[in-house]
């Protein structure tokens, strides 16, 4: 289910790795919840068995003191790539200082020591990314606008100038942004990169060349991360095969915001003639559809419009655990999930977790579409508090098969107190999780 890790990791920029062990591991940016940057000071790593359980195997490296793995800089750490060459795996990493970096080590979930910079591209740009070909020459690229790309020397601590390539991509000829990552199938070598000809930088495309180096030809959109958050601004990921089955790794902001960005997972498919169809957002992610007599977290929206959001609670002082829920829900909002599963038996009735401090609401519960099928209306209360939680519930009739879900919210008549409107006078309830029963 998306997004793929605990709740309370922020995981953008993830670029995923299967590696001899079976598992596949993620190595990403790690957002820190509330704040209004980009990144924090340290990397962490996870791995999965089956893309669906994922374990935590700690900060893997930092840049700042205590136990700063970064000499020459401070700056928060940006996207990193990983790579798995002679014996040991190599973390390239980047700083805010557009500092380029990799360092070493024997685990695939670190600790990275021996940083040293990547000579050549240092104090160039951003967004490394590595790939290891057939012969084992490994080449390197970064950048922001243009891509560039060269071989690596040996000892991967820096280019070989007379390989370099200052204009794999570019902005105006393949809407290259930032983010590149790089695999090779069949011959084929994929760059895969946040894209911004929609307006913003909020798609992952690709571009393709029989040669490491291009010329590149631009392919398409992979996935757009559009319409998952009111604020949402980029995208960046990597594409990756685990098992035989490729998948597409993007992250999506939350809280209404550019960060507190979060590492979900798609499956795509590769077409004879080698290109990618672009897939949709989706709760679901590689669970499969959603049961829908099991609650399901109101967070996980993979669309929301309006001014309906998520905000976070915890971890405190007093307990690790964190809560997540929608919150500021005006009239004519909505929330949307892909797919829920309604096919193991017939369901009458919904149920609703909800809290409002103000009037209340409704919850309508639509098919297919914000504006598709109605098929039940839930009253929401006054319960007292916006996250004073009640279980709530309405009939609905005529779900069936695996459908998308849409929770549009609206107003009903009635009055605020003088004490409710120095809040916000139409906001309506929040809601923490809803589910099906027959």
């Amino acid at each position: 289910m998306n997004p793929i890790l605990p709740i309370q990791h922020f995981v953008p920029d993830a670029e995923a790795r299967q590696w001899s062990d079976g598992r596949m591991y993620l190595y990403g940016s790690y957002d820190i919840s509330g704040r209004t940057s980009y990144c924090s000071w340290e990397y962490h790593v996870f791995s999965s068995a089956d893309l669906i359980h994922w374990e935590h195997h700690g900060e893997s490296f930092r840049s700042t003191a205590p136990d700063s793995d970064v000499p020459w800089s401070s700056a928060p750490l940006y996207a990193p790539d990983c790579i798995y060459h002679n014996g040991r795996y190599y973390l390239f990493f980047c700083n805010a200082d557009r500092t380029e970096g990799v360092a070493e080590s024997l685990s695939p979930t670190g600790r990275f020591t021996n940083a040293a910079p990547v000579e050549g591209a240092n104090g160039d740009a951003i967004d490394p990314a590595a790939l290891v070909d057939d012969d084992g020459q490994v080449y390197y690229y970064w950048g922001q606008f243009h891509l560039r790309g060269a071989k690596l020397r040996p000892d991967l601590r820096g280019i070989q100038p007379e390989t370099l390539r200052t204009d794999l991509i570019t902005e105006a000829g393949h809407g290259f942004h930032e983010g590149a990552s790089i695999r090779k199938r069949n011959g084929i070598y994929y760059l895969v990169y946040t894209d911004i000809s929609r307006g913003r930088a909020t798609c992952m495309a690709y571009a393709t060349s029989r040669s490491p180096l291009g010329p590149f030809t631009r392919g398409g959109i992979i996935i757009d991360n559009t319409g998952c958050d009111p604020e949402t601004w980029n995208n960046h990921g990597s594409i990756a095969e685990f098992n035989g089955q490729w998948y597409v790794f993007y992250h999506r902001s939350s809280q209404a915001s550019q960060f507190n960005r979060r590492v979900c997972v798609e499956p795509i498919h590769f077409n004879a003639d080698g290109s990618i169809n672009e897939v949709e957002m989706t709760t679901q992610g590689v669970s499969g559809p959603l049961p829908a007599a099991r609650p399901i977290e109101a967070w996980r929206a993979c669309l929301l419009h309006g001014k309906v959001r998520t905000a976070a609670e915890g971890p405190t002082e007093l307990s690790p655990a964190v809560r997540e829920y929608l919150t500021l829900i005006h009239h004519g909002d909505w929330a949307g999930y892909k797919y829920v599963d309604f096919d193991s038996q017939p369901f009458s009735r919904f149920y609703a977790r909800a809290g409002s401090l103000a009037y209340g609401g409704v919850i309508e519960i639509h098919l297919d579409q914000p504006d598709g099928e109605r098929i039940g209306i839930c009253d929401v209360p006054r319960t007292g508090g916006w996250q004073k939680w009640a279980t709530l519930s309405c009939p609905v009739r005529g779900a069936k098969g695996v459908r998308a879900v849409y929770l549009v919210f609206k107003g009903k008549e009635g009055r605020l107190s003088d004490e409710m409107r120095k809040f916000d006078p139409e906001r309506l309830f929040d809601l923490e999780s809803f589910w099906f029963a027959p």
